[in-house]
């Protein structure tokens, strides 16, 4: 019976982790595919500024010095964005790659779990027929 339930549980991880790596995997293919669209944004750096209530309590050349920076970084953050649809093939095996790992690893664990069950049931743990006493006539 404990060999079955542990069994049990180890597809029923299985399958949870099936499950999640499908989900990442829909999601994180949709963000790729869809990010060429957001090319556009970067294009707003350089309208980037401290807010009010801050601009009081950091020094002008560090805001100017960050505001440069900003402008700076948009085209590299631009042209990464537009390249992340070509990503997306990469993104289905690394997730078969880990999603592989994952279900050795509980494969793995049920083995070690089936092993503990029978080093037990052999000490005299297990829950099998005891013996009768005899009665001495």
């Amino acid at each position: 019976m404990f060999y079955a339930l542990s069994w049990f549980v180890v597809f029923g991880l299985l399958a949870l982790w099936s499950l999640g790596a499908w989900g990442f995997h829909a999601v994180a293919v949709w963000a790729v595919t869809n990010a060429g669209a957001l090319a556009g944004a970067t294009s707003g750096v350089e309208a980037l500024r401290l807010p009010d209530w801050l601009a009081p309590w950091v020094p002008p050349e560090i805001a100017q010095a960050m505001t440069s920076l900003l402008s700076g970084l948009a085209p590299t953050v631009e042209g990464l964005i537009q390249a992340m649809p070509a990503l997306a093939g990469g993104l289905t095996v690394a997730t078969w790659v880990i999603w592989g790992l994952g279900s050795a690893l509980l494969f793995l664990l049920g083995t070690g779990l089936h092993l503990v069950i029978a080093m037990w049931r052999r000490r005299g743990g297990g829950s099998g027929p005891q013996p009768r006493p005899q009665v001495a006539a």
